[in-house]
């Protein structure tokens, strides 16, 4: 096995972000201007102006991005150069024998730091509550245009692209054998990978599993202002696990107003390389569930995120100016969110209950015939991994325990 420090073309990688570049945040955070506060009571319209106002002043005053800085550093990370794009990866080796690797692939509005309090369970198991044959060599990229990762100069680097990557870093670190991971955007690159079949991958994980039948997504892809009325032209014969999903997934649709805007005009939003409050709000603003649990977060009452978490994702996307680069992934992709892949390996699906929809069991044996791990969590939304890293972790080791 070949190890990243033999490998001249894998450069190691230290984040050292200037003082002077903390304080001109802190200086921009400061001189924010307010707009008015919502006209209704509940987040309705969005993230509420108290709920900015508070993470705003907590950030200027109190938040310290050393902290977060330093956790990164503690971990190895490292550059190499594919398709001409700078990728940045964190890759930590367990000390355990017949460790399995394991790709793991963020999201957006995402970052490394996501995966970062599952680092040490998976590479260290028995220090975590399992076992030595548990145990994961783990390597989390920053996608293309996310955090220290490169940012494209032109197009093209779409999920497929983006798995067909996964793949060579994963051949250029040794791994002949090997397994992937991902949520949202790392859900889709997983699936993609899953059905490109590269020489190694034994199977996938996925906490958002694009399971939903063609007739059926394409019924909510033609609805998303609600005009089409998905809900009344579903086929007949669904259990009520699967129009229930439906009615999340006309939900979902109805309220994706940002993926819209970043898939077709991206360049728009130069608010996010211009205004650190702007860039936290529209970030907060993923879907309803997850701005509900930031926002009790930010009030003091965090549910598995803290207000350091949220900030150090945030601040993370300011630092490295990647507020409309990675916003540009909308407009690359070609491919369903949740919709079949085609995916024929084996593939472990994990359904958190606030995830954006829930995905019915009967949709999965359909979608991936390979289907070797199906559970319904109790707890969790759609950043799984950074909510609940201990669900996740050991959803990780059941998931995958059949193709060691």
């Amino acid at each position: 096995m070949s190890f990243t420090s033999d490998n001249p073309a894998i450069r190691p990688f230290t984040v050292q972000v200037p003082d002077a570049d903390l304080e001109a945040l802190r200086a921009r955070v400061v001189a924010t201007r307010w707009p008015d506060k919502e006209t209704v009571a509940d987040q309705s319209q969005g993230v509420q102006l108290a709920t900015i106002q508070e993470l705003a002043r907590y950030w200027a005053e109190e938040y310290d991005w050393r902290v977060v800085e330093a956790r990164l550093n503690s971990l190895p990370q490292y550059v190499t150069e594919i398709d001409g794009l700078d990728i940045h990866f964190v890759h930590v080796r367990s000390k355990h024998e017949n460790a399995l690797p394991v790709i793991v692939t963020h999201g957006w509005p995402g970052s490394v730091i996501e995966q970062l309090k599952i680092v040490e369970p998976l590479t260290d198991p028995t220090a975590h509550g399992g076992r030595a044959e548990d145990a994961f060599h783990v390597v989390i990229p920053s996608m293309p245009g996310y955090g220290f990762s490169g940012k494209p100069a032109g197009p093209g680097w779409g999920p497929d692209h983006i798995a067909r990557a996964w793949a060579e870093l994963m051949k250029r670190l040794g791994y002949d054998r090997y397994v992937a991971q991902g949520g949202d955007w790392g859900a889709i690159v997983t699936d993609l990978m899953g059905a490109q079949e590269p020489e190694g991958l034994l199977g996938i994980h996925t906490n958002m599993a694009g399971v939903v039948p063609p007739e059926i997504d394409t019924l909510f892809q033609e609805n998303i202002i609600g005009a089409a009325g998905a809900l009344e032209h579903l086929p007949a014969g669904l259990s009520e696990e699967e129009r229930r999903a439906c009615e999340q997934l006309d939900f979902t649709w109805k309220h994706v107003s940002y993926a819209i805007q970043m898939a077709q005009r991206p360049q728009t939003l130069t608010g996010l390389a211009d205004s650190p409050v702007f860039l936290a709000a529209w970030i907060l603003d993923h879907d309803p569930k997850s701005l509900a649990l930031i926002t009790r977060s930010v009030n003091g009452v965090p549910e598995g995120l803290t207000r350091d978490d949220v900030l150090d994702n945030v601040t993370l996307f300011w630092l490295t100016d990647s507020g409309v680069s990675a916003s540009r992934l909308y407009a690359e992709n070609k491919f369903s969110f949740f919709g079949v892949k085609g995916v024929r390996i084996p593939v472990a699906v994990s359904v958190f209950p606030d995830e954006l929809y829930q995905a019915p069991k009967s949709w999965a044996e359909k979608a991936y015939p390979g289907l070797v791990h199906y559970n319904r969590l109790e707890k969790g939304g759609h950043f799984a991994a950074w909510e609940q890293p201990e669900l996740f972790v050991n959803e990780l080791r059941a998931g995958f325990r059949s193709l060691r």
